[in-house]
């Protein structure tokens, strides 16, 4: 890997990592129609620990009130029932998932689900996932508006709910949403948020439990790549951290404006991306312009 590829691939990561379209997809798609070498699951998880600072400063405020709650709550009991606390404890408990599926199907994740076809495949059918879910959501938000109006006499079919109706059983579906991520093309936030919305989460609930969640997982996959590339030697250094770095500065923008953007807006026109690029995928793939496995190192 050059250093122009690094500069390419630390922007897509940033760029992609917390939209609901797959940064994974999106690195094994850039190498592929640039005819590079597949950068690898292990440049994908060290360029994550860049996009994850970003999630640690954007959120340092979240994040510090969490983790000293949870310390605290350990020795003191009248703390479990924090609310902070208990965030702790439910980012612990939706990390199990990936946790033990990451390190189950690490030969997988490294082989059989860099395939292009499958990559297009989970882009169309999470896509339209998010599309239900987001449609679902927005009438959600549309009967929370009107029983506004109407003085709370009107309610809406579901409530919708927000990090403080947090619960165990929500937290590890929100876990095996994200453990679904382990295949490129499904996207970290895209299927949390999904999962969120389906069981009436607001956007910005979603959207914050989505990123807190990420930040165990994500440093975790990155220092094991970390430490397996320092025994292995298979890591171009300089370039991979460049890259880290650039997806640091690059994700941090994408987070700010990215929960802006879903206050006020839906998630479809992600959807219709998604959607186009996959059956484009697939176009290529079965014209032959686009090998299923290009770029993958014959190792």
């Amino acid at each position: 890997m050059n250093w122009f590829e690094s500069l390419i691939l630390g922007l897509v990561q940033g760029l992609t990592e917390f939209l609901p379209i797959s940064s994974s997809a999106h690195l094994r798609l850039t190498a592929a129609f640039a005819g590079w070498d597949d950068p690898g699951a292990a440049f994908t998880a060290i360029t994550q620990i860049g996009t994850e600072a970003a999630v640690l400063i954007y959120f340092r405020k979240d994040i510090g009130r969490i983790v000293s709650a949870w310390f605290r709550s350990l020795t003191d009991r009248a703390m479990r029932s924090d609310h902070d606390a208990q965030m702790g404890w439910l980012v612990i408990v939706g990390s199990i998932p990936i946790g033990v599926l990451g390190l189950t199907l690490k030969d997988h994740i490294e082989g059989p689900f860099r395939d292009l076809r499958l990559t297009a495949t989970t882009l169309i059918v999470m896509g339209l996932v998010l599309g239900f879910a987001d449609r679902l959501a927005s009438r959600v938000e549309q009967g929370a508006a009107a029983g506004a109006e109407q003085g709370g006499r009107h309610r809406a079919a579901r409530e919708q709910k927000t990090l403080r109706d947090l619960s165990v059983k929500d937290g590890l579906v929100f876990g095996v949403c994200q453990a679904m991520a382990l295949i490129p093309g499904v996207s970290r936030s895209g299927a949390t948020i999904s999962g969120g919305l389906l069981m009436s989460y607001t956007r910005e609930s979603a959207a914050r439990y989505s990123f807190l969640l990420a930040i165990p997982a994500v440093l975790a996959s990155g220092l094991f790549e970390l430490k397996e590339a320092a025994e292995g030697g298979h890591v171009a250094w300089a370039p991979t951290a460049f890259a880290t770095v650039v997806a640091f500065l690059v994700g941090y923008a994408v987070i700010a404006w990215f929960m802006k953007f879903i206050t006020t807006r839906s998630f479809m026109p992600f959807v219709i991306y998604r959607v186009l690029l996959g059956v484009l995928i697939f176009a290529l793939v079965g014209m032959g312009v686009l090998s299923p496995h290009a770029g993958e190192s014959a190792g």
